[in-house]
């Protein structure tokens, strides 16, 4: 039977306080500050009586892993968050980014939406389940990790590589990034990320001849570069229509306008979905990214002196793969969009995920309980072209649901996201910890 927490009213100043002091820390990434925002909660958890361990590759970018027994009738259930933020210039904010200033009933800082707000609100979570006659159905994990933002090497991949026994007998996991109100033709949508892109680094170098600045010829280095540039920027490549992003947009059509339910199906059939994206414009643009594997150039380079052609250039690509699909295929891709003597190959690539589509076995509980949140809010399962801790935990079977409830003004979570001004309305902070304490007090899987 599931404890009935505490009041609104508490939680919400109990929650208020704590996100407040862990904005107030700047845990910027790069260069990765994170170990006060680990003590901070460490403390926290040493006043309720449970001893964390403080781990890591670095004394300075330590991660939190903590354990509060349940009452033996369900496997452990993890709750796993970042203390890392992106960077933040306070000259182009209006209100200091690590200020915690409260305005307007909304709580500013870096990290208030991504994912401080939500780390916050586990470890609410989590500090109540430590206290009397509140114990969780089966035991519960806290883990704070550092460098989520910076691609979790001294975080949770560190972490799953040397202390999978942490993690023993977990099959599910509530985290980032989900939950939240997003806005579509007037209706209040739920997205709970289930799945992501695979991330695929790679390095496209062009060679030619070089020779003298004064006598340029055609063929030279840098015209192939601008070639190969124009190519990666302006030509698709191939559409595919993964599981679970047909499995996404079908849930998203179900809670939609007749007209845009229309729409969003017709990106289902192959040869309507470039057409539709075409149209869509704007509209579409975080589902392209979702329907194809993706290379975006993001570093440049070519030559030495001013005076002297170069002979050789490169293009490195921030590739990301579909679920199911593999390095090898978006080598070929890229191959058949760029000049034929560019040379391609693959800098990094994240292991491919235990299983070949997400674990939807909670899904219909996290729907549940949002519909309790929001009787006219329409859940569905999100596949993100974005990476988070998730793909790390995934290598231990784990499968994390992006899971942290808050009730949003239209265009505030892709408006803010990594953005300035980043802030988040108190009033969504409390309902959102009482949504994640009813998916711990019933959490019972097959």
């Amino acid at each position: 039977m599931a404890v009935e927490g505490p009041s609104i009213t508490a939680t919400e100043t109990e929650v208020v306080e704590l996100l407040q002091r862990l904005l107030r820390i700047d845990s910027s990434n790069p260069p990765g500050r994170e170990r006060e925002c680990i003590e901070l909660l460490a403390g926290e958890l040493r006043s309720a009586g449970v001893e964390p361990r403080v781990l890591g590759r670095d004394s300075e970018r330590p991660n939190l892993v903590a354990r509060v027994a349940g009452r033996g009738e369900a496997p452990p259930l993890l709750l796993h968050g970042h203390a890392d933020v992106v960077p933040a210039s306070s000259e182009d904010w209006r209100h200091d980014p690590f200020g915690a200033s409260i305005v307007d009933g909304e709580l500013w800082g870096r990290g208030a939406l991504d994912m401080k707000g939500g780390l916050a609100m586990l470890a609410t979570v989590f500090l109540q389940a430590t206290r009397p006659d509140a114990a969780p159905p089966g035991d519960l994990i806290f883990v704070v990790n550092s460098d989520e933002e910076a691609g979790g090497e001294h975080g949770a991949a560190w972490l799953v590589d040397e202390h999978p026994e942490l993690f023993e007998g977990v099959r599910h996991a509530l985290s980032e990034f989900g939950g939240y109100s997003h806005h579509v033709g007037g209706r209040r949508l739920y997205p709970v990320q289930v799945a992501q892109k695979r991330r695929c680094s790679l390095r496209a170098t062009i060679r030619g001849e070089g020779g003298h600045g004064a006598s340029p010829r055609r063929g030279q280095v840098a015209g192939k570069l601008g070639a190969a540039l124009t190519a990666i920027d302006r030509r698709r490549l191939p559409t595919h229509l993964t599981a679970p992003v047909r499995l996404m947009i079908e849930a998203m059509a179900g809670g939609l306008p007749a007209p845009l339910q229309a729409a969003l199906r017709l990106l289902l059939v192959p040869a309507a979905t470039d057409p539709v994206l075409r149209i869509a414009g704007a509209q579409a643009e975080d589902l392209d990214p979702l329907l194809r594997n993706t290379a975006t150039a993001t570093i440049v380079g070519a030559g030495e002196a001013w005076n002297v052609l170069p002979t050789e250039a490169h293009i490195d690509l921030d590739g990301r793969l579909v679920p199911g699909h593999e390095p090898a295929e978006l080598l070929d891709e890229l191959a058949a969009i760029l000049p034929d003597d560019t040379h391609l190959e693959i800098v990094q690539a994240d292991p491919p995920p235990v299983r070949p589509e997400p674990d939807l076995e909670l899904l219909p509980l996290l729907t549940s309980v949002l519909h309790e949140e929001d009787p006219d809010g329409h859940p569905f399962p999100l596949v993100t072209a974005g990476m988070t801790d998730a793909r790390h935990y995934d290598r231990l079977g784990i499968q994390t649901y992006g899971f942290l409830p808050m009730r949003l003004p239209p265009g505030l979570m892709p408006q803010l996201l990594h953005a300035t001004d980043e802030r988040i309305p108190v009033a969504a902070l409390a309902p959102g910890v009482a949504a994640i304490r009813r998916v711990v007090d019933r959490y019972r899987p097959r």
